[in-house]
């Protein structure tokens, strides 16, 4: 082959590979800006978090956010922060001393206490920002008429492994199962379960009247049952059967039941509703499974024990984030009003919880509270934006939690 051709034709060849790894990373890029909460994982798994220096100038509203509604979300965290020693003292200590309601004594004191770090992601430039809520749902004590769905309770057999506390490389990640003749052997599955497998224990805590809704619940976390006796139990997450989560979106698209473009929370639901005949089959393509516990106060509580704040709580991948860290947000969020335009959304919460669907460094879920409004948001809310964590002065890194929910 001539010297000419020969050159042509690697030419040829590296423009196809190009071509190639572009579309690649192309669809890597618009699934991280369709994902939705617990239907789509946002990374793959590998995903590496890198904290770059900033400064308070850099976060976009700083000056305009209400800080001190974020001060005493904060020293909630601070309950668990401080349970041992650390270099979450002083800044907890300056907080109790910030005056109620006082904004410009707020932001003196997270600019004194604290240093910005932008995160980077080397494989996906900005971030996936989501949002839950706490749900509603109808039931009864007992199972009679159309309350025939159980929620159950965590099975006393169920064994949950922290990975971290084995491993430093582990952190954030958990195991669970049964301890068979001392070896940890899988729970069963939801299909299993939907089958029967827990039946007959007394392990419900509740009977609901729809599948679909209870399903929903196991996504958000927490929720409540108004019962049939007119009473309102609130229920949060116990235990989760050890299952990965399999997004139940993507299999709809799979189906061409929907696009991606389509796929929200309430979309989905209306599929479901729309199609019982298929829609157990489908919620069973999600092995995991939760367990729930009967709740007391006014709000759900986090993966730290604490009680979550409305629009100021946000969840995190526990791998890359510590909880009770000040995140500053850089995105947008819904109109509780459907055809409204998004809205900027330039915020500082408290990462206080994390989920199964939470995956990746750039990745949070932000907590809309109890209502029609916050479903609202929250279901249709998956948009792209930024992230900067605030680490106490003198942390140079945010190393994951040892206790993930």
């Amino acid at each position: 082959m001539p010297r000419r051709s020969a050159i042509v034709l690697l030419v040829l060849i590296a423009l196809v590979l190009a071509a190639l790894a572009l579309r690649v990373w192309l669809s890597r890029w618009r699934g991280a800006g369709e994902e939705f909460p617990g239907w789509f994982e946002a990374y793959p798994p590998g995903e590496r978090l890198v904290l770059k220096p900033a400064t308070f100038k850099d976060l976009p509203g700083w000056e305009e956010d209400a800080l001190e509604e974020a001060v005493p979300v904060f020293l909630r965290s601070c309950r668990v922060l401080t349970a041992s020693p650390g270099d979450w003292q002083p800044a907890c200590d300056a907080a109790v001393k910030v005056p109620a309601g006082d904004r410009a004594a707020a932001r003196r004191f997270f600019e004194a206490n604290f240093r910005p770090w932008s995160t980077l992601n080397p494989r996906i430039p900005v971030g996936l920002f989501t949002g839950y809520y706490e749900a509603l749902l109808q039931g009864s004590r007992t199972r009679h008429g159309r309350f025939t769905v159980p929620l159950y309770g965590r099975p006393p057999e169920l064994v949950m492994v922290d990975l971290g506390r084995f491993r430093d490389s582990l952190k954030g990640q958990r195991i669970a199962g049964l301890n068979v003749k001392g070896q940890l052997l899988p729970f069963p599955d939801r299909k299993a379960i939907d089958a029967g497998a827990l039946a007959g224990r007394k392990l419900e805590i509740a009977w609901v009247n729809d599948p679909v809704g209870a399903f929903f619940l196991e996504v958000q976390g927490s929720g409540r049952i108004r019962m049939d006796d007119g009473r309102e139990l609130r229920v949060g997450y116990a235990a989760q059967n050890g299952h990965p989560y399999t997004a139940i979106g993507r299999e709809l698209i799979a189906r061409h039941a929907l696009t991606s473009k389509e796929v929200s929370m309430q979309t989905i639901r209306a599929w479901l509703e729309a199609h019982p005949d298929q829609a157990r089959e489908v919620m069973e393509r999600n092995a995991s499974y939760v367990f729930f516990e009967t709740t007391r106060g006014d709000a759900p509580l986090g993966a730290q024990g604490i009680p979550l704040t409305p629009g100021r709580s946000l969840a995190v991948d526990l791998t890359h984030h510590t909880l009770g860290t000040p995140i500053w947000l850089a995105t947008t969020s819904p109109s509780a009003k459907p055809g409204e335009p998004d809205r900027k959304l330039r915020r500082l919460l408290v990462a206080q919880d994390t989920g199964g669907a939470i995956r990746g460094p750039i990745r949070g879920d932000v907590f809309w509270g109890f209502g029609p409004d916050a479903e609202a948001i929250a279901g249709r809310m998956k948009n792209r934006g930024k992230m900067w964590v605030l680490l106490p002065k003198g942390r140079t890194q945010s190393p994951s939690s040892s206790s993930p929910r």
